[in-house]
């Protein structure tokens, strides 16, 4: 049956099998087809509005593909110098303490030039939550290679592929962060199948509720497709994902503030 919204009706022998979120505008997304930014999206919307939270949310779009984040969500949104999206929510926390606050970040926004910001808000235990996208490549500006970049993978600026002896190895963002005490939730997903899309949104959920809890900085990486990048189509780019980035990846809570030990 066709896709509808809230604001329309539906006939009395049809049943809503989809309603777009209230957190989602009707914008158009611009993203490459198969791109999972837009999984990520609707994810993220659903959350704000399961738990009620919209109203007083507002998203950090920050540079890269996530630079038109704030066109998609119905929140008050700041966009935010490449790198920088941690500090701009910190500054909107601290001097708006009800509002919730969320990054949208890329790899390369977030593993490269902006490593200080999100490391240091870990740090100060920031209450902010982080959605992280880590498809392992430079989407926005032509397919160089990232810090999430896999040993032996082909990029603009590695043609013969990452080579650990020149470019160094994989950051492991996740693991960096894991044993910083002012983080509350932390998690690695990824969206390749309804399975793995469930278990994301669960994630995304705990890491809003650590902040609406006031329990401290929270953090979700997905990770997440390149099709136009890495030159595969949107089935083969889940099945790299499977195959390839979960082996570097591995999904894991690497730490759950509501978790009993």
């Amino acid at each position: 049956m066709a896709q509808t919204t809230q604001t329309e009706a539906l006939p009395s022998h049809e049943e809503a099998v989809y309603r777009r979120p209230a957190a989602l505008t009707e914008t158009q997304m611009r993203y490459c087809p198969g791109c999972t930014h837009g999984t990520a999206h609707r994810l993220i919307a659903e959350v704000l509005d399961e738990l009620e939270l919209t109203d007083r949310t507002v998203a950090i779009a920050t540079v890269g593909c996530s630079v038109y984040a704030y066109e998609y969500f119905n929140t008050d949104s700041v966009q935010a110098a490449h790198g920088r999206g941690p500090a701009v929510a910190t500054g909107i926390k601290r001097t708006s303490p009800d509002s919730i606050v969320f990054t949208y970040q890329g790899d390369g926004d977030l593993a490269a030039i902006g490593l200080s910001e999100v490391i240091h808000s870990a740090q100060r235990g920031e209450c902010i939550t982080v959605l992280f996208l880590n498809n392992a490549v430079f989407g926005m500006t032509r397919g160089q290679m990232a810090p999430t970049t896999l040993v032996g993978q082909r990029t603009t600026t590695t043609p013969q592929g990452r080579d650990p002896k020149l470019e160094g190895t994989p950051m492991m963002i996740c693991e960096m962060l894991s044993g910083i005490p002012g983080v509350a939730y932390l998690a690695r997903e990824t969206m390749i199948d309804p399975k793995t899309v469930a278990d994301a949104r669960r994630s995304i959920k705990k890491a809003f509720q650590a902040q609406a809890d006031g329990a401290g900085f929270s953090l979700v990486e997905l990770v997440s497709s390149c099709p136009a990048w890495w030159h595969k189509s949107p089935l083969e780019s889940l099945h790299w994902i499977r195959d390839e980035m979960l082996t570097q990846y591995p999904l894991k809570v690497f730490v759950d503030y509501k978790r009993q030990d």
